[in-house]
């Protein structure tokens, strides 16, 4: 078992974690690897920002006067605060569909502050309070720019759904039945394939990021990489990882979480040695998945992953302490454990 993190409880072992870790350069060539780096993931909401670009291809933003939020807010596993639930109204309002058109439901909120402002007034979340509901309006305004149907944008034979199906699976470098499919929390398809290939994804947008744009695709991936780089208050919330991470490193990487513990990064090029470790320069992408679910796990071992690699400065990783660190306390405030990650990366 590929041991990352380890939980303890005084000196006692209360849990242990398997994860998984691969590191691309900017070719696509697996640098660094902890576990297995082909281990077959279901990417979840970290494979969004794949999904829009299929929109963006769509001529939709244009069409229906998306700006870069509107699509920093695609890509978005968002905190349901107001501030996002209010542009995902917006956006349904530019697409000239309506909340019903919405094919997500609602449900508790990933922030704890929202959920407990919801319990005082007895709010019940409905499709514009999913944390993918930016995903969904995009989706309803990228059906209509192909002129195919609404009420059923979802379904995996949908004609969105089938470029979104063609445009994953040519983002991973994978040929189309390479890559395998099942449906997400928010009921739509969710992908499925070799976690290496959710790095190549990654360093794709990273690239595209630091400006190698040089083809439509590019340009798309590109734009994709400054919103959420741009917004990355509409791609989280407040208090979450992938804001933070983006906020503490203002620029040069863009994180996304997808649910039950995974997680990928692009570390853009900014002409100079990406890490100590890797000892190259160019863009990364890099992708984690932990084998249990745990997401708290999941932030620490990507901290940890990016302190390995020398990413930023140490000013930029030490905003990333609490969650390196979490601190592990009783009800009475009192220190009961500590979680400790060893996951070493290895050249491969």
């Amino acid at each position: 078992m590929n041991v990352a993190a380890t939980v303890y409880r005084g000196d006692l072992v209360e849990n242990t974690h398997a994860a998984h870790v691969a590191v691309v350069d900017a070719e696509g060539r697996l640098l660094y690897a902890f576990g297995d780096p082909a281990r077959l993931t279901l990417a979840r909401s970290a494979a969004k920002p794949a999904q829009a670009v299929a929109v963006l291809e769509t001529g939709a933003l244009e069409r229906f006067g998306f700006d870069d939020a509107d699509l920093a807010l695609m890509c978005a596993s968002h905190s349901s605060e107001p501030r996002h639930i209010e542009r995902t109204r917006a956006m349904l309002a530019k697409a000239q569909v309506t909340e019903a058109d919405l094919r997500c439901g609602g449900h508790a909120p990933l922030s704890d502050a929202v959920w407990k402002e919801w319990i005082k007034r007895d709010f019940t979340p409905s499709g514009v309070c999913s944390n993918c509901s930016g995903k969904h309006a995009g989706m309803l305004a990228g059906a209509q720019a192909l002129g195919a149907t609404v009420i059923d944008y979802h379904l995996p034979e949908h004609a969105l759904q089938v470029r979104v199906k063609r445009t994953v699976a040519e983002l991973c470098d994978l040929p189309d039945n390479g890559v395998q499919w099942a449906i997400d929390g928010c009921n739509l398809p969710t992908p499925a394939f070799a976690l290496d290939r959710l790095a190549r994804l990654f360093v794709k947008l990273a690239d595209a990021g630091a400006g190698v744009e040089t083809t439509p695709r590019s340009k798309a991936l590109g734009r994709i990489y400054r919103a959420m780089t741009t917004y990355p208050e509409l791609v989280a919330g407040e208090g979450r990882f992938c804001t933070t991470l983006m906020r503490a490193f203002d620029g040069e990487l863009v994180g996304k979480v997808g649910a039950d513990a995974s997680y990928a990064i692009g570390v853009r090029d900014t002409g100079t040695p990406t890490g100590t470790l890797t000892g190259t320069h160019g863009a990364l992408g890099i992708a984690v998945k932990v084998e249990d679910g745990n997401t708290p796990v999941l932030y620490a071992i990507v901290a940890h992953v990016l302190e390995q690699l020398s990413i930023g400065s140490e000013t930029q990783r030490e905003k990333l302490a609490a969650y390196r660190h979490p601190p592990m306390r009783n009800t009475m405030g009192i220190e009961t454990g500590r979680l400790v990650v060893s996951a070493p990366l290895e050249r491969v």
